[in-house]
């Protein structure tokens, strides 16, 4: 769940961030759906080599209502009609949320790891065996 709402949330934070690049270059987004379209059509990294999972979220997980209610309170669906100060204050409260999920994330993993490397040393030690687990 925390990597599918940091996804999200940088989905979000790379729409923003074009946004201010455009206006920076002196124009304007038009909020196409095209338009849209091709910023989450760049390649931003290699990307992942597992599989896709199911997407369906429940709404009402706390880090989507997080989410939803920082987008809400700074108007991201208008982000076209947003004043500089108000789209900077909307990228800075992505960014934010995205950067405490990436936080979350990586401390998650690093537990998972953790776990993995200390079952594969327990298998190998003959501490635990799969044979014990069939029991």
């Amino acid at each position: 769940m925390v990597s599918f709402v940091r996804r999200v949330a940088q989905g979000r934070l790379d729409i923003v961030r074009v946004e201010r690049s455009r206006r920076g270059a002196g124009s304007h987004a038009s909020a196409a759906p095209g338009e849209l379209a091709a910023v989450f059509g760049q390649q931003q990294g290699a990307g992942s080599a597992r599989p896709p999972r199911d997407t369906a979220v429940s709404a009402d997980h706390p880090r989507i209502v997080e989410l939803s209610d920082i987008c809400d309170r700074l108007h991201f669906a208008d982000f076209a009609d947003l004043d500089d100060g108000e789209l900077g204050a909307l990228e800075s409260a992505l960014a934010a949320f995205e950067g405490e999920r990436s936080t979350e994330r990586r401390t998650l993993f690093g537990r998972i790891d953790a776990l993995s490397r200390e079952l594969v040393e327990r298998y190998k030690s003959g501490g635990a065996s799969v044979d014990s687990l069939l029991d």
